[in-house]
This record gives structure tokens, sequence and C-alpha cells, in this order.
């Protein structure tokens, strides 16, 4: 197990990461890998693309965001700017070369974040359930005028979690921060390589969205699978295995081997 590894932003907080450099005889881009919102590093999908790249020698970085496992600060207090700004830092400081983006719900955003401000450090991008402008879609616009003033008034607002007694909580700050990020309305400047997975049994993002990043993204090299079955979080051993053979297929495809 390679040691976890902290870095220090300019702000003093500390971010949790993991990063196994590729073999000296492998050539190709590395994989970095973004959970999902109040997920962590060490979640299903990141660990299986941990073993595959290491077993293929291909170098490997994941990563907690602000507020999220082992990373410095409080999840309620983190915004879309917060955590596109972890992600970058982790992508300039601790990996080398071009890399894939496997981005997860939140960490799909977060990936096409990364597409349009670092394009050039950027090989080609697996999304999963990737959930672009979540904030407004599918939070801010499906609430009454009512729960919109309440939430204005406290700050926050109390959903249902599919995943727990608890209740998810949203603050206001994130819904207007989010409207900075919205990647939906517009063009989304990426040309290279593009594979988003999505369940059609996903009840927290519709797989519309899927057709929706396909539709915005300059690139015409974007494939979409949609399984039936498959939940949001897209977890299960052959969905799992999907995930590894897309970034095989990619990684094959970067390097002119298909």
């Amino acid at each position: 197990m390679t040691d976890i590894s902290y870095f220090k932003k300019p702000d003093g907080l500390k971010l949790a990461y993991q990063h196994v450099p590729a073999k000296s005889e492998v050539s190709g881009p590395g994989l970095l890998f973004l959970p999902g919102h109040n997920s962590d590093m060490f979640g299903s999908k990141a660990e299986i693309l941990f073993s595959w790249a290491v077993e293929n020698g291909i170098g490997f970085t994941r990563m907690d965001y602000f507020g999220h496992g082992l990373s410095d600060g409080h999840t309620l207090d983190g915004t879309i700017s917060q955590w596109t700004d972890d992600a970058l830092a982790i992508l300039d400081a601790v990996t080398t070369g071009p890399q894939i983006i496997v981005g997860s719900s939140l960490g799909g955003w977060i990936m096409l974040n990364l597409a349009v401000k670092r394009a050039d450090k950027i090989a080609g991008l697996i999304g999963i359930a990737a959930a672009p402008d979540f904030t407004e879609r599918l939070i801010w616009d499906t609430l009454t005028e009512d729960a919109r003033s309440a939430m204005k008034d406290t700050g926050h607002i109390a959903v249902d979690n599919p995943y727990s007694d608890e209740d998810v909580i949203y603050t206001y700050n994130l819904i207007t921060d989010g409207r900075e990020h919205l990647r939906l309305t517009q063009p989304i400047q990426f040309d290279g390589p593009v594979i988003l997975h999505q369940g059609l049994a996903d009840h927290e993002v519709p797989w519309q969205t899927a057709l929706d990043i396909a539709s915005a993204l300059t690139s015409e090299d974007v494939q979409i699978n949609i399984v039936k079955q498959a939940g949001h979080r897209f977890s299960e051993d052959a969905q799992l295995n999907m995930i590894t053979d897309s970034a095989a297929l990619m990684y094959e495809r970067l390097l002119g081997k298909s």
C-alpha cells in the first residue's frame, strides 16, 4: 500500500492524496481519479482503477477534496470553486505529463472544469455518472419558491440521503458559487477522447445528463455507455470492470494501438 501524502496549499490547508508513479518502461498518460461529493479516494471505483493502473505500470493519482476524507476542512464549507482549485493543485504539483481524468459524480463536474482550464495537460476524460451543474439543475431548479426562500434565509437545505439515515446538507453558498462554473449552458472546449458511463436506474443524476455533456463537448470523439440496471454508484462488479475496460481502451487509443 502506497503511503498517503499531503499537499499544503498556499492558504495552509492540507490535501490528502496518493500517487504511484509510472514504471520507467511504461509510456503514455497517467490516471487522475476525482471522487464524488461526500465520498473519498478509497471508494470501490478508485480502488479498482488503482489496482488496474499498478498492475499495468501506469501512473495513478487519487485525492480527497477539501472537507472530504483525510483532507482538511469541513464539507459544508466547500464549494465548486474550492474543489476545482484542489484538483488543479494536485494535477499541477503531483502528476507528471498528460493525464486521463476519471471523474465520478461531482468529480465528473470537476473533471470538465479541469479539461477547460488545463486542456494541454488532459489526454482524455472518463465520466462515471458525471454531474456537472447539479447545484442548479438537480437542486435549485427542483425547489419551490418557499424552499428557495428558506434556503436563502437559513443558508442551507436538507434533502433525503438514499445511502444514509442522515440528510444531505447543501448550502446556499454552494448554489451561488456553482453558477460560476456551469458547463452545460455553453460549449465545453475539449477535443480529446471522452467516455461517459451512466446508469439508467440512476435516481440522482438523470441519464439525459450524459447526452447533455456529449452535446456540449466540442470533441467529436465521445462515447456514451448506458447501463439499464446501474444506479448512481455504478459499483457492481460488471460496472467496475466496464470502468477499467474503458481506461484500457482509452489508453490504447491514445498510444495508437487500436
